[in-house]
């Protein structure tokens, strides 16, 4: 077991391990995943607490939760009032923890709680978060090809170099999960947010498993939407604080263009040329509009950076748990 250090002032009344479990549509595998849990961090001799956090579903998922949150007071149970996505129940999960460090799985054993001990001795090496790597998928090859891509680019374009960016099972210290914002689909980019907040991160190969219940709750569409998000947490990380240095710079190349076309025409009909109806004289008004546009645009960009998107209190949690509603629910 790796040595727990101080992260706060009040360290003393923090637990050692939280565990943040997304479930949506999971009743046959909680169960299970349950015991996993509760042997492995028994072994570890830690004071730890499982937090599922029910994100709409449909079978007896939630159920199960209350049950079990009432017979064992270190399971936490917070159940959506619908469908808000996994980002949702991450970052709740990140504002409720009590640990000082963090672990999340998937609820679908694919993800193996016997790596949880692994996990933890890496960051003794100094990481903030370390993130699993799936060398060996028992996934098809429809979920497997697209992933490497997904990765391949996602490592090109961010700079950050890991093989398993998306990997459910992820450890971080507790200072990291209270300094990110998550939200919509960006769950899938957690190592791109926290490598930008200047946190160490580091990858751990970790068994995986073939599902074993039910179906996997993602579809093709989450690929090209995930091109999407990777150029959405691009902006979020570059340009989040500096909103003008993007949208100037093509303003300004744009405005450029228009002036250097419009001295032009201005030149020809200064020398008695005509220049009415010429696809240049457009060019130019066109260029310098939308320049002018753009940088409009990045210094309103400017007046609202990092609004109140992502908030935790954007989700609504119907129901707690063994667990006190944040404030700004």
């Amino acid at each position: 077991m790796t040595q727990l250090s101080e992260t706060s002032a009040d360290a003393e009344n923090l637990l050692d391990v939280s565990i943040i479990i997304p479930v949506l549509d999971e009743e046959e595998s909680l169960p299970e995943l349950y015991r996993q849990l509760t042997d492995v961090l028994t072994g570890m001799r830690v004071r730890y607490e499982l937090l599922f956090i029910d994100d709409g579903s449909h079978d007896e998922s939630a159920n199960w939760m209350r049950q079990t949150a009432e017979s064992d007071t270190r399971v936490r149970a917070l159940i959506f009032r619908r469908h808000y996505g996994k980002s949702a129940a991450l970052a709740v999960g990140f504002q409720e923890v009590r640990g000082q460090f963090v672990i999340t799985i998937d609820a679908d054993l694919q993800d193996d709680p016997a790596e949880i001990p692994h996990l933890l001795k890496k960051m003794e090496e100094g990481y903030d978060m370390v993130t699993g790597w799936k060398k060996k998928r028992h996934d098809p090859i429809s979920k497997r090809l697209p992933s490497k891509v997904a990765n391949f680019v996602t490592s090109v374009v961010s700079g950050v170099k890991l093989h398993d960016m998306n990997c459910g099972l992820k450890a971080y210290r507790r200072d990291v999960v209270k300094s990110i914002q998550v939200y919509g689909e960006l769950h899938r980019y957690i190592p791109v947010l926290v490598s930008r907040q200047g946190f160490r991160i580091g990858e751990q190969e970790v068994e995986h498993h073939a599902r074993k219940y039910g179906h996997s709750k993602f579809g093709a569409r989450r690929f090209f939407t995930g091109f999407l998000d990777l150029l959405t947490v691009t902006f979020l990380s570059s340009y989040v604080h500096r909103p003008l240095h993007l949208f100037g710079l093509a303003g300004a190349g744009l405005f450029a263009i228009g002036g250097i076309t419009g001295a032009r025409l201005a030149y020809l009909w200064a020398i008695g040329q005509s220049v009415t109806g010429r696809p240049s004289q457009f060019l130019a008004i066109i260029c310098l509009i939308i320049g002018f546009q753009l940088i409009s645009i990045g210094l309103i960009g400017e007046l609202i950076v990092h609004s109140r998107q992502g908030r935790v209190g954007d989700f609504k949690v119907k129901e707690y748990w063994n667990s006190t509603p944040p404030t700004n629910s």
